[in-house]
């Protein structure tokens, strides 16, 4: 890889298969991002990992795939694939299935909040907690991060609405980017 802040090449840890299953510190350290992170051995800048990247979880069948070449899932049936565009969206889809929720279910639910606060943002998923479980969704505003929660039952509505329309879960199947701009072609505007 080369440095962005010096200009020299060189070696870039190979992240192309993180198995969970084989090292299962890297769970942790796929969600705090710092697997991500390689020092440039010239100037000791903080580089981040070039794609492709790929998340396999055995154990829960999920595989998260960020690249742009093309791939398939073929072969992974029984498997939840994701293709995503960024290590965020990586780290956000690893921590969405790590809290057991769906992700399919969780875009609508972002979506449909999105709607109610009347603003064009990009929700994310930071974390699920609390007695009754509720979402922190965060998204950017005026250069500071805002942090929105909203209760379980919203999730649990989104979870309704996917079960009683199965073109939403047929269209989830194999490697998909499932995101908010999925999500709206399924809603009528």
């Amino acid at each position: 890889m080369i440095c962005p802040k010096c200009g020299r090449e060189f070696a870039a840890p190979d992240l192309r298969s993180l198995n969970v299953a084989a090292d299962p510190s890297l769970r942790e350290r796929v969600k705090d991002g710092s697997v991500f992170v390689c020092k440039c051995p010239v100037c000791g800048a903080d580089c981040l990992a070039p794609e492709p990247i790929l998340y396999h979880d055995p154990e829960h069948k999920l595989l998260i795939a960020y690249t742009t070449a093309g791939l398939s899932s073929e072969g992974l049936e029984g498997y939840t694939c994701r293709l995503v565009s960024s290590v965020g969206e990586l780290i956000e889809k690893v921590k969405v299935f790590d809290a057991g929720l769906d992700d399919v279910a969780l875009e609508l639910c972002k979506f449909v909040t999105s709607q109610e606060l009347k603003k064009n943002v990009s929700l994310k998923f930071l974390k699920m907690d609390g007695a009754d479980g509720e979402i922190t969704l965060t998204y950017p505003e005026n250069g500071q991060m805002q942090m929105l929660e909203i209760g379980h039952n919203v999730y649990t509505d989104c979870v309704g609405i996917v079960s009683r329309n199965p073109v939403l879960r047929q269209s989830a199947q194999g490697l998909v980017r499932i995101d908010q701009a999925w999500v709206s072609q399924f809603i009528a505007g």
